[in-house]
């Protein structure tokens, strides 16, 4: 059944909660208040209960924040929401704000002379509040922490979820939550570190082998915890969520303590306690009173980031799982298309239906994005029961969608022509198919980060004085968060890709009230081997998770290189190859005619 995700969004009561916001800070002696899409865990995804920035303006992306002051409210979005927030805010209220470019601290400083801006120390990190700090330094304006603003006037704010944890199996793990334990445990001995405070949910589902189900379509427990240096773990959670066979699953090294125990354990801790200033809350590093605080990165998402063999092996299997059914709906799509009627909704359904009956899915890994005609260059564009809308004729459409399966999760991209939508968009299809390809048949020294290699997939669009904007790609999870760090394709990431490492590669194109474009496939770092003429550097290349056919009839032969073609010509042959099998009667037929070389 199609579920809308936008619970709480609710543009026509934006200016209302403004107002009794506004009435609330006077109430406290702020000027000022910031609203993040943040919770305690510092995550990116957050549960009903912490949505606080759709709740009061309206608008439901994934990333963002309002700056709400006496005369204006600032709704700073980044590169892809630029169009979906002018759509979703009541604009005579709200200001939307182009972020990074614009920053809080100087806008802040233009729109109000002098006053007290609030805000909430468990929804911001010790590096965002520094920074702004620092913006903010010698002028008249100053930041306080206090008690949530939003959350007391929001009279019916939902609980605090409460889903039950599940054990992770080793054999899809592919190592012990003690050995990872002590692995890291280790590395803080080292350090001189004896403590590490861990707030990111797939850092604590990952460390002890768990999941569960506290964040819609992400498999993660909402928990806190603290490493110690001997490879203990307390693990502050709500015993609601421990089951009999979790509870028989954890050893003796980690003790379960209920959430309320969390500050008082804080401020009981001595010596030297890693926090990390860029995904604690700042509220931590401020209640460690008797402990020297030593800021360094999370201690499990570097090993998080490099998958093993087991959970390689289990992404693998997924992907071929999964391709098989997004093949089959690429084939039930191309048919149905042209009998005309066809909704958005009816598209998401439809390939929703084609994971279930796997009888392998989880869960969708996301809310299906699918976007046809001028709703594809929304980016982020989520159909809802209004936006809804029926699919014309001679127009592209665009499917990113994913999905959570116990051995591995996927996100897949394609864009497909509905009839014939003209010679322009071809260009552009074969332009960020490039980019995909490009990206595919990379080679690099060791040591390089996402920012280096994020060029490649932009430079047939910047020929055509076309990009962006949006990363490359993101960090994916194996059994967890479909975005995942800290490793990216971007050219903001600094972070060194390294072997089994996973990541997308989507590069797209929109045309605002048009059409949108996106080609998305999985990829993971490997070794490269050493090639005869070179000269025994080490080098790193990726190895292609998804196979998936790409539509032919949106490719402009003529502006590929050689090499591009022998590239898209042996992927091809290789979906045909690993897909085939697993894809009967028509859909077979469809499949190797998609895969027909060029």
């Amino acid at each position: 059944m199609f579920q809308s995700f936008e619970s709480h969004a609710n543009p026509a009561q934006g200016p209302a909660r403004l107002a009794a916001l506004r009435g609330q800070l006077a109430g406290m002696g702020l000027a000022g208040f910031l609203v993040p899409r943040a919770d305690v865990h510092q995550g990116e995804y957050v549960a009903a209960r912490d949505e606080r920035l759709q709740w009061l303006t309206g608008f439901t992306g994934s990333a963002g924040f309002c700056v709400v002051l006496p005369d204006v409210a600032g709704v700073f979005v980044d590169g892809r929401y630029r169009t979906q927030v002018k759509g979703q805010v009541d604009l005579a209220h709200f200001t939307p704000v182009p972020w990074p470019e614009v920053q809080p601290g100087p806008w802040i400083l233009e729109h109000l002379g002098a006053g007290v801006v609030g805000f909430d120390p468990w929804l911001h990190t010790a590096e965002e509040i520094g920074k702004l700090e620092a913006a903010l330094a010698g002028s008249g304006v100053s930041l306080m922490a206090s008690d949530n603003a939003v959350d007391a006037i929001w009279p019916d704010q939902p609980a605090p979820p409460c889903v039950k944890a599940f054990v992770h199996p080793v054999a899809l793990a592919g190592e012990t939550t003690l050995s990872k334990r002590a692995r890291l445990a280790e590395g803080l001995r080292r350090a001189g570190h004896g403590a590490a405070v861990i707030t990111l949910p797939d850092s604590i589902c990952w460390l002890l082998n768990l999941r569960g189900g506290d964040v819609p379509r992400n498999p993660v427990l909402h928990a806190l915890a603290i490493l110690k240096d001997t490879g203990d773990v307390d693990l502050f959670v709500d015993p609601r969520k421990i089951t009999d066979e979790v509870r028989q699953a954890l050893d003796q090294g980690i003790g379960l303590r209920p959430p309320e125990d969390f500050v008082p354990a804080l401020q009981a801790l001595r010596g030297v306690v890693r926090v990390d200033r860029g995904t604690a809350p700042l509220a931590v590093s401020r209640l460690l009173s008797r402990a020297e605080v030593a800021w360094g990165e999370e201690p499990c998402r570097l090993p998080k980031a490099r998958k093993n063999t087991a959970e390689l092996q289990g992404m693998r299997e997924a992907h071929l799982r999964d391709g098989a059914a997004v093949v089959e709906f690429l084939a039930w799509l191309e048919a149905r298309l042209p009998q005309g009627g066809m909704s958005e909704i009816d598209v998401v359904m439809g390939l929703e239906g084609f994971r279930r009956a796997t009888n392998a899915l989880h869960d969708i890994s996301f809310d299906t994005i699918c976007g046809s005609g001028p709703n594809g260059a929304i980016m982020h564009y989520r159909v809802t029961e209004e936006s809804n809308r029926t699919i014309g004729r001679d127009e592209l459409l665009l499917v990113d969608s994913g999905a959570q399966y116990l051995d591995g999760t996927t996100d897949i991209t394609r864009t497909v022509a509905v009839g014939d939508p003209g010679a322009f968009a071809a260009e552009c299809f074969t332009r960020v198919l490039q980019g995909v390809i490009a990206i595919s048949r990379a080679r690099w020294p060791r040591g390089l980060a996402g920012r280096d290699l994020d060029p490649l997939a932009r430079y047939p669009l910047w020929l055509a004085g076309q990009d962006f904007n949006h990363g490359t790609g993101h960090g994916v999870g194996a059994f967890l968060s479909v975005h995942e760090g800290p490793q990216r394709l971007s050219r903001i990431s600094e972070v060194p890709l390294e072997p089994g490492m996973i990541l997308s590669n989507e590069p797209g194109y929109y045309r605002e009230g048009e059409f949108g474009i996106r080609l998305e496939n999985l990829i993971v770092v490997e070794e490269a081997p050493n090639p005869p003429q070179g000269d025994g550097r080490a080098q790193l290349r990726f190895e292609t998770l998804t196979f998936v056919p790409f539509d032919r009839r949106l490719i402009r032969v003529e502006m590929l290189s050689p090499g591009e073609r022998d590239w898209l010509n042996a992927y091809h042959a290789e979906v045909l190859a690993r897909i085939g099998p697993r894809v009967q009667g028509s859909v077979l037929d469809w499949l190797r005619q998609a895969c027909a070389a060029i």
